[in-house]
């Protein structure tokens, strides 16, 4: 992990750091607390700031952040030239990166998906949130269908750890330099 990525986040003003860390993660609660808690040590002093936070989010912190977050298996198109700007590009290419275990051309575990994430919306009124990184169509269809029959306040819990693994990893990929 380059030491001059963490420097130049450090050193951004404060609102460019919001922005930065609206990208990784769109709960504004956990963006400005890891802004004021700036400068981190190193990326992993960044991580456990972040789950620390996370921890202490409430419901409604976390809806915020789930409205960051697009389906599995409906990765996002790449935006036109006109929102590249704006750190959507950033976005959009982390969710692409972590769902590229879907495979595309799989159109039953894709339609499998749409359909399981549709009975788990209207179960618990949130999308379903995994951490997708290296896992395959087939493993998170088949983590959505166990957490289906989780109670809506343990799931609340389950949310919260796969957000913590979803910050760490798109927080090591920041403070790296690599979008």
């Amino acid at each position: 992990m380059g030491t001059e990525e963490l420097t130049r986040f450090n050193q951004l003003p404060a609102p460019a750091a919001l922005r930065a860390l609206l990208d990784c993660c769109s709960a504004s609660t956990w963006a400005e607390q890891m802004t004021a808690g700036r400068p981190y040590a190193s990326a992993e002093d960044a991580i456990r700031r972040s789950g620390t936070i996370v921890a202490a989010l409430t419901v409604t912190d976390l809806a915020r952040a789930l409205a960051g977050h697009p389906r599995i298996g409906e990765r996002p198109d790449l935006p036109g030239p006109a929102e590249a700007g704006d750190g959507t590009s950033r976005v959009v290419g982390w969710s692409r990166r972590e769902q590229s275990g879907v495979d595309a051309g799989d159109t039953t575990t894709k339609r499998a998906l749409a359909e399981a994430n549709l009975e788990y919306e209207q179960r618990f009124g949130h999308i379903y949130l995994v951490c997708a990184a290296g896992r395959t169509g087939t493993e998170l269809l088949a983590l959505l269908r166990g957490r289906l029959r989780n109670e809506p306040e343990d799931e609340w819990q389950v949310v919260r750890t796969e957000l913590q693994k979803i910050n760490a990893v798109r927080l090591r990929r920041l403070l790296a330099g690599a979008l």
